[in-house]
C-alpha cells in the first residue's frame, strides 16, 4: 500500500512537472511571436470598459487575449458579443473553461495568429502588445475595420494614428490610448 501511495505522489509530480514545462513553452512561444502574457488590473479595466462606452449588441475584439479576463468583462457587463484571439492554445483553453464556469455566452475565443485573423466584424478592438507588433497590425487595422471602429491600446500609442486620437487615461504603471478609425 505504501509503494502504490509513493508511485502515485510520484506519478502526480511527474504530471505536474510536464504540465507546467508545456504551459512555460507556450508562454515563451507566445513571446517569441509578439507580446508576452500580461494581465490587465481589474481596477484599470474596469475604467477602460467604461470609458468605451460600449453598446449592447456591439462586436468587442480582444487581439492577444490572454486568459480573456477583458473580453469575458466586456461581454458580461456590457452585454456585447466578443471575441478574443491568443496564439497560444494554453490560454485560449483556459478563456474557454472560465467562459463556461461564469456562464458566459455571446464569446468565443479563437487559437489565431492575430495577424491572420478576421475583425472586419468588430466595432471595439482591445489591444495590449508591444510596439513592434502594433506596426505590423496597424495595415490590418486600416484595411479590415470599418469607419468609427475604437481601437484601445493599452500601454502603448499607435503612433502612425496620432490623428486619430481622441481619449487618454494617464494610469500608472500603464496609460490607455483611444482611437477612431
Amino acid at each position: 500500500m505504501i509503494s502504490f501511495i509513493y508511485f502515485s505522489v510520484i506519478l502526480l509530480e511527474l504530471i505536474f512537472l510536464l504540465s507546467f514545462i508545456v504551459f512555460v513553452v507556450f508562454l515563451i512561444y507566445s513571446n517569441i511571436k509578439g507580446s508576452p502574457y500580461v494581465p490587465t488590473k481589474n481596477k484599470e479595466l474596469d475604467l477602460i470598459l467604461k470609458e468605451a462606452k460600449l453598446k449592447k449588441g456591439q462586436y468587442f475584439y480582444e487581439l492577444g487575449s490572454g486568459n480573456g479576463k477583458v473580453v469575458r468583462k466586456a461581454v458580461k457587463n456590457y452585454y456585447v458579443k466578443g471575441v478574443g484571439i491568443d496564439i497560444n492554445p494554453i490560454l485560449v483553453f483556459l478563456s474557454k473553461v472560465l467562459s463556461k464556469l461564469q456562464r458566459i455566452k455571446k464569446i468565443e475565443f479563437k487559437c489565431e495568429n492575430i495577424l491572420n485573423t478576421d475583425i472586419s466584424k468588430a466595432n471595439v478592438v482591445y489591444l495590449f502588445l508591444l510596439p513592434k507588433l502594433l506596426d505590423s497590425l496597424l495595415p490590418k487595422l486600416e484595411k479590415q475595420l470599418i469607419p468609427n471602429t475604437i481601437v484601445i491600446s493599452h500601454a502603448f500609442k499607435i503612433d502612425a494614428w496620432k490623428n486619430k486620437l481622441f481619449k487618454t487615461i494617464k494610469n500608472k504603471p500603464f496609460p490607455t490610448y483611444f482611437y477612431r478609425k
